[in-house]
Formats: C-alpha cells, structure tokens, sequence
C-alpha cells in the first residue's frame, strides 16, 4: 500500500493530486523550483523540498533531483502528474530502480507510446522524412516525438519555413521535455480533435471511458474541452465505438497500465486517423470524472497498488471544461505573468460548497464498498463513485446510476489570492468545469460561472472562453480545430459602451473613497476628471462628471443616473435599466465587474500626462519577460531584413514568441543574445526602414 506519495510536477496538478492522496489518507511531498517557492503546490503539500534554480531543465526536469526528494521527505511513490517527465521512460524505470511505486504506466509502454514516431508505426502509419517532403505534401506539422501540451509544434505551408520552424520546434521540444527530437507529418485541416480515455489494471481489464472532444485549439494547444463528444459524423455511435475499439486494442497491444488517452482526428465524413497516445493523466481528464462518476487519480494509485478493475461506471449527464490562461488573445495568444488579487470563480463552486465539499476544487470522495473479483484479486467497480467534486452518492445498485438534481460547477487551480504566476513556467490559471443533465445546460454554467467570477490581475482569456461557449458554431456542435483560426477577430473585441460606463463606475467609487462626502459638491465647480487606459486594449476613457444635489451629471452619458454609490460598489441607471458595478482598486489597477456585460481592468492614469521617452522608429521591444533563446542565422547589425522575416525567439511560460522585422530595411541595433533574460518593454533590435524611390 501506497503511504506517501511525490508528486513530480508542480501548479494546478500537483494540487489536484493532492486532494485525492488527503481522501485516501496518503501523505503529500511537493518538490518547488525557487520561482515556486511560495505557490500553492507547496503551501497544500504535508512536505515540500527544494530543487534549486528556475529553468524546468535545471528543476522539473531533473529525473535524479526528483527521487532524490522522494528519499529525503520519505515517499514510497512517485506521480508524474502530467508535462515535464510523465512520458519519459527513463525516468519512469529510475524510479521503479530506486525502489519507489511508479504510479503511471510501465516504462515499456511509456515507450512504446510516448515517442509519436515509434507509436505512428505501432498503429501502421509512418512520419514523413523532412529532406523529401515536396510541395505536394503541404502543409505539413512538425511535432515533438514526446511531450504535448501543444510545444514543439509548428503548421509549415511553405517549404522555405521547413527548416527554420524544425529548427523552433526542436528548441521548444528540448525547453518543455528534455528532448528535441521532432517529427514531420501531412497537417489535416478543420478536423475534429477526439480523444478516447482508457484505463487499465494489470489483470488485463481495460476500461474505454467515452469521447472527449477538444477541437477548440490555440498553438495546437486544448482550450475547451467537453464529454462526451458531440454530433461526431455517421450513424449514431458508430464512430465512438470505433475509437474506443481501437483505443483498447492499442492499450492491450502494449500492455498499458494505468490512465491514458488515445487520440485521433475525425474528419467530417467519419474518417478516423490516429494522432498519438499520451500515456499520463490529461488536463481535460476532470470532464470524464464528472460524466462517469470516478476519480480517476484514485484509480491510478489503487492500480499501482495492485488492484483490479472491475464492470465499467455508465455515463451520466455532459460536462465541460475551459482552461483558463494568463495571456492575450488580441496579441497572438501572448502569455502574461504578474500578480494575482483575486481568483474567484466560484457562481457554480458555492453551490459545491454548499454541498460540504472543498472551495470549488476537488473535494470529498465518497467511496462504496469493494466488490470481490471473480480471480480474488481486489476490484475497483462501479461502486466506487465520488467523482471530484461530483456530489452523487455511492449507489450499490450500479444499474441505477444517481444524477445529481443540479448541474454544478469545478475549479482547479494551482493559484490563490495573493499568489503570482511566474514566467518560466505554463500560463495555466485555472480549469472550471461544468457539469449539466444535457450539453446545453453543462455549457450555459459554464458561461455563467466564468461570466460572472472574479479574476483580478493578469490578462486572461475568460472573455474569448465566454464568447466561445456562447458561439452558434460551438452552441450547435460544428467545430472543429480551425475554429480560432476562423473566428478569433469577432471574439476578441472591446467592450463597447459598456467599458465607458464601467470607467464611470470606478472614477465614482473612487470618489466615494477619497471623499467623507462621497465627491458631493454643494456648490457649481469645474467637473472633476479621472483618466483611465483599459486592458490589454490600451484604449483611454477620461471621464468629466459632477455630483450634486441634482445627482450625477457626466459628460458623454446623457440619461445615465445614479442609484448607489460606494468605494466598492456603484450602480447606474441608463436606459431604464438598473446595472450594478463591483469595484476593486488596488493603486495601480483598478477591476470593474459587472453581472451583466463581463469584467474590465482599467489602469489609473495621471490627470496631466507624464513626458513619453522617445523610442527610435523600428525599434523592437520585448513583447514580455523572458529569455532569448536564439538569434536567427545570418542576422547581424547592417544587414537587410525583410518585413516578417524572424530575427529571434523570446521563450516565456513555455511558449516561444518570434520577433519579426516590422518592415523592409536595415538592421541597425541588434542588443538580443542567447541566454539573455530581458524585461517588458526592453530594447531588442532596430530596424531602419528602407527609403522609397522618390
């Protein structure tokens, strides 16, 4: 039996491992890179030891750092959770070598699987050889042959960007893995993205536990994600149980153990190709826990322990999963880090909280009896219900599955209040996922929940999440992996009218706190003005108001009237209609958030501008903190660039970022080395542009 377990991973999926070994009466060690020291990860683990650095090669990467941890706080197991070392067989073996229960599945499969090159031709397909693709064979992807998660992939649609995005996948690959090894294969456009979750023992049971859809894609990275998957093409359930048919055949062929996912690309006749088999735990992995009423960490660890699997759980329901990230839409999905006030999206997590279950996270499991098995062998069946945080019973009768009477809300998340997001690490705030009696309902919470929570702090995609969820194409379950590549310009937008008012708000709540008489003025005086720039628009809003006894007048909001007013709170009536705004200022940003038309984070500005350091045209700035991880080939100061030609590649959050050439010209600075660490707004390069002819 299983006493105490490391988790080699950090953030949202070592907490999430760690509510499930606290119901289990396991004990926790976290391992923290000295970026981590402070996160949540650590606080939540009964101990934690230190891998001394920041970079994942030098901490998260670090097979022998890792059990050496696992030795020093006591463990008897280690989990990979998922990213960093969970497909890396090496280290799999290491820690079955070093006496310690890998929970995961065993070192042969991982490789078997876990390279897409070795595992292509395991399921009887091959890569493309990079020297002999021709035009005929674009657009092809080159892909990372271990790891996901999106990193070390790139689409090419031209032969002359082969070798360059091989060369950039390669160096991201290596950055995320400890591998740079890449593959080359033909790119099918505006499939669908469908996954199949398997779990075995090592009795030779293997579960298939229905479909995953995850079409909706950013860099070849999941955002939304749902179960099971809707409207797949053909006769009804036939393309489901052909997936799930070959997810079992490719768990059997190998001898899998343990939890993993098979995936695939359907396109919209039906047609079925296999894409690769990550043999971990999934990111989307909670939206099959709460269609099928298990934990799925608690069977890992009860299946390194030996156990048997018994009859499969029934589907109940539909749930659905949006991955909230620190990053920019509006700016090439660029990832953010900073300081986090406020994280709460807790509309649908209070009713879980209600229910006695942990603060919108995984909480209680509730475990029925075990059922014997028909070899003596102890078996997990259907009567180990407790999804996390499902709030079902266990129900000894499994034919009669138990569905809850309201839909609800989950969170996982590896921040809190307080907390900051780092750069050297995923952009990852938060999972919430919904679950709902019908797809409508899982997706109308779900846009409910992230709507109307609070997220205070970096940039995030929660309005892009919400609109998406909202979308007719997503609403009708058409989409496919071509869905941001289509749309993202409707869904990344300002809020229109409705980011004036909220300025209005926040300058009014200002008064209310700068004031003992909340910026009432008996006598006729000049208005008094508050600026603001909003994020991550950059667009600025002045507002000129007066309070008197006739109430608020504001120049540019005829009819607007105010109802109440407080430091934190203010509602307006405009157009007949009473519209609240919660305010939050913390000095130098203040968040406005509104029930009704979404959430805005507006930044206090001086009333008489500072001077503006002059910045040289062409002048190239660090897009955010980072490292440059390296210079293109050939460029060097007083030669001529072409306008979107690479000059280098800024790795943050593990994503690299390309800094092009914003014009044709002549590269006339060049301050950007390999290896550098560079701040926001720093000076990159220059580029000079060309004269035009007169």
């Amino acid at each position: 039996m299983v006493s105490s377990v490391l988790v080699a991973n950090r953030g949202e999926i070592a907490c999430r491992i760690f509510r499930t070994c606290r119901e289990l009466g396991i004990a926790t060690v976290a391992v923290y890179s000295d970026a981590d020291a402070g996160a949540r990860h650590v606080r939540e683990a009964d101990a934690a030891v230190r891998l001394p650095g920041v970079a994942p090669a030098d901490t998260y990467l670090r097979g022998d750092l890792l059990i050496a941890a696992a030795r020093a706080a006591g463990a008897d197991a280690v989990h990979p959770g998922y990213g960093f070392l969970s497909e890396n067989p090496g280290f799999a073996r290491a820690v079955t070598d070093a006496g310690l229960v890998w929970i995961g599945p065993p070192a042969g499969a991982i490789e078997a699987m876990a390279s897409k090159t070795r595992a292509k031709r395991l399921m009887g397909g091959a890569p493309l050889d990079p020297a002999a693709v021709t035009e005929a064979d674009l657009p092809v992807l080159v892909k990372a042959a271990e790891g996901g998660g999106g990193r070390g992939m790139r689409v090419v649609r031209s032969l002359t960007d082969l070798p360059g995005e091989l060369a950039a996948a390669r160096s991201e690959a290596a950055a995320a893995f400890g591998d740079g090894e890449v593959f080359v294969e033909p790119y099918l456009e505006d499939g669908r993205h469908v996954e199949v979750q398997v779990l075995a023992d090592a009795h030779g049971t293997v579960w298939t536990l229905g479909t995953r859809d995850c079409s909706l894609q950013r860099r070849h990275q999941k955002v939304i994600e749902e179960c099971p998957a809707p409207g797949l093409p053909g006769p009804p359930g036939a393309v489901e149980r052909a997936l799930c048919d070959a997810a079992a055949s490719a768990a059997r062929a190998i001898g899998y153990v343990g939890a993993g996912t098979v995936e695939f690309l359907v396109t919209a006749d039906g047609r079925t190709h296999f894409l690769e088999m990550n043999t971990r735990l999934q990111v989307e992995h909670p939206v099959t826990e709460a269609v099928y009423g298990v934990d799925l960490v608690a069977l890992q660890v009860r299946v390194a322990e030996g156990m048997a699997l018994g009859a499969p759980p029934e589907p109940v329901g539909h749930a659905v999963e949006a991955r909230l990230y620190a990053e920019d839409p509006g700016r090439e999905w660029l990832p953010w880090a900073g300081f986090v006030h406020r994280l709460d999206l807790g509309d649908g997590a209070s009713w879980v909280r209600r229910r006695g279950l942990r603060g919108g996270g995984p909480g209680s499991s509730i475990y029925g009896p075990v059922a014997p098995h028909p070899q003596g062998t102890p078996s997990l069946g259907p009567q180990i219900h407790g999804s996390i945080p499902d709030p079902r019973p266990c129900d000894p009768d499994a034919s009669r599955p138990f569905v809850p009477d309201a839909p609800w809300v989950r969170v996982d998340s590896g921040y809190e209040d307080g907390d900051r997001i780092p750069v050297h690490y995923d952009s990852l705030v938060a999972k919430v996922v919904a679950w709902g009696r019908s797809r409508d309902e899982a997706v109308r919470v779900l846009g409910r929940a992230l709507s109307r929570g609070r997220v205070h702090g970096p940039v995030t995609n929660r309005d892009v999440l919400v609109r998406s969820l909202r979308h007719p194409e997503f609403r009708q379950g058409r989409m496919d992996t071509g869905f941001y590549r289509r749309y993202l310009g409707e869904l990344v937008g300002g809020g229109g009218g409705v980011v004036a008012l909220a300025a209005l708000a926040a300058a009014v709540a200002d008064a209310q706190g700068r004031s003992p008489f909340g910026g009432w003025r008996n006598v006729p005086s000049q208005p008094q003005v508050k600026r603001y720039r909003s994020s991550p628009d950059g667009l600025e809003h002045e507002v000129r108001y007066r309070l008197g006894r006739d109430g608020l007048t504001a120049e540019g909001f005829p009819g607007v009237r105010l109802l109440e007013a407080a430091p934190d709170r203010v509602v307006l009536e405009t157009g007949g209609v009473r519209r609240a705004f919660d305010v939050a200022d913390y000095g130098s940003e203040v968040h406005v958030d509104t029930p009704h038309a979404g959430s805005y984070a507006l930044i206090p500005l001086p009333r008489f501008p500072a001077p503006v350091s002059h910045v040289a045209p062409g002048s190239l700035l660090a897009p955010m903190p980072g490292t440059v991880v390296r210079v293109a080939d050939g460029v060097a100061v007083g030669k001529a660039v072409a306008a979107g030609q690479a000059l280098l590649w800024l790795e943050a959050m593990k994503m690299e970022h390309r800094v092009v050439a914003p014009a044709d010209g002549t590269l006339t600075a060049l301050h950007a080395v390999a290896g550098r660490q560079v701040e926001v707004g720093e000076l990159l390069a220059v580029v000079t542009e060309s004269e035009e002819p007169s």
